[in-house]
Order: structure tokens, then sequence, then C-alpha cells
């Protein structure tokens, strides 16, 4: 039991980060994987395409993952990148499904929505803060899916431009180069209000270099 014990810790120091899944039994390492970035690949899938299609995407994800655990290398990349690759490369199947909510949602943006002067300054704020995310939903809806999948696995999964390249597979240099250039093109097709948000995302990804 002891040693089952030690085997799982083990696997928690190596398996959160660059894990050795080529091991006879996987199963440790990948309930460890599942408990460290389930919930989080949940919800940026689920800002992407809903939460019912998202629930299905994880597991399909954690399923391919295992499947394919040989094809890792940890030296080529983290298990997080790794992870949203796959899911990233599931969720192109589900395009024209994000490209309805995108303009569902941005639609919403455009109707006449007011915060009633009693409502507490927290919720006005809340409200506020989801009025623009829709607003700059139809802006999210017109860029290709590689430039999409490139600004959101920063803005919304949280991923630095190293881990995107590693979930893409593509240079850093190259992640670098498209999400300046998504950037300038957002800060002239973005609606006013959200211009300000797209450049305190930007600040926020050059302080955690």
């Amino acid at each position: 039991m002891q040693v089952m014990k030690d085997d799982h810790e083990q696997a928690g120091t190596r398996g959160l980060d660059r894990p050795d899944l080529g091991g006879p039994d996987p199963a440790p390492v990948f309930g460890l994987l599942f408990d460290a970035h389930a919930a989080p690949l949940q919800r940026y899938l689920a800002r992407r395409v809903g939460t019912e299609t998202a629930h299905d995407l994880v597991a399909e994800t954690f399923l391919v993952a295992l499947r394919r655990r040989e094809t890792y290398r940890p030296e080529a990349g983290t298990a997080r990148a790794w992870l949203y690759g796959i899911a990233t490369n599931l969720l192109r199947h589900h395009v024209r499904t994000e490209i309805r909510a995108l303009n569902a949602t941005a639609r919403l943006a455009a109707a006449d929505q007011t915060v009633s002067a009693g409502h507490d300054g927290r919720v006005a704020e809340r409200v506020d803060a989801q009025s623009r995310a829709a607003q700059l939903a139809g802006a999210l809806a017109e860029l290709s899916v590689a430039d999409r999948d490139t600004l959101l696995l920063v803005s919304w999964a949280g991923l630095d431009p190293g881990e995107v390249a590693e979930a893409l597979g593509i240079p850093a240099g190259t992640v670098r180069s498209r999400l300046h250039r998504i950037r300038r093109w957002l800060r002239a097709n973005a609606p006013e209000s959200t211009k300000d948000d797209s450049r305190k995302a930007k600040e926020g990804e050059s302080a955690r270099r």
C-alpha cells in the first residue's frame, strides 16, 4: 500500500508538468493530470462551444491522450500544452458551433441592456464586463480558426506563447507575431469599449514573461 502511495506521489512530482507516460500503468499519472487540468480545460472549452459540448470534449481529450500517450515527449513540452493541443484539434470539428455561439453573444451585446441604479456595484461591474466580452465576441467570430485558437489559448486558457506553440505545433516566434497581428486587427475592428481590455490583456502577458 505504501509503495503504491509513493509511486503516486512520485508521479505527482513529475506528472503535473512533464510526466513520464510510458510506464506499464498510466492510470495514476492520468488521474493526476485529470485532477490538475480537467476543470480549467472544461471552463475554457465552455466559453468557446458551451457547457454540454465542453464536457464531451474534455472526456474525449483525455481518452485521446490515453490512447496516444506514447507520442508525448516530455522534453518537447508540458503536459498542459499537450492536452490543450489535443483539445484544440478536437475543438476544430465544432467550429460552426463556436461561430454560432459567438454571433449569438454579439447579438445580445447589440441589444440595449441597462443596469438599474439600485444594483450593487459588484453586480454592475460584472454585467459591464459581460457586455464588453459579448461585444468582443463579434470580432472573434471574424478571426480565422488558427488566429482564434492562438488568441484564446493565451487570453482564455492562460497559456504562455511558448505553451501555445507546443499546443499548436508551431514555432514560438510564429505565435508572437500572430498575436501581435491579431491584437492590431482587434484594436482596429473591436468595439471601442473593449479596447482597454485588449490593452490590459497584453500588459498582463508581458508581465508574465
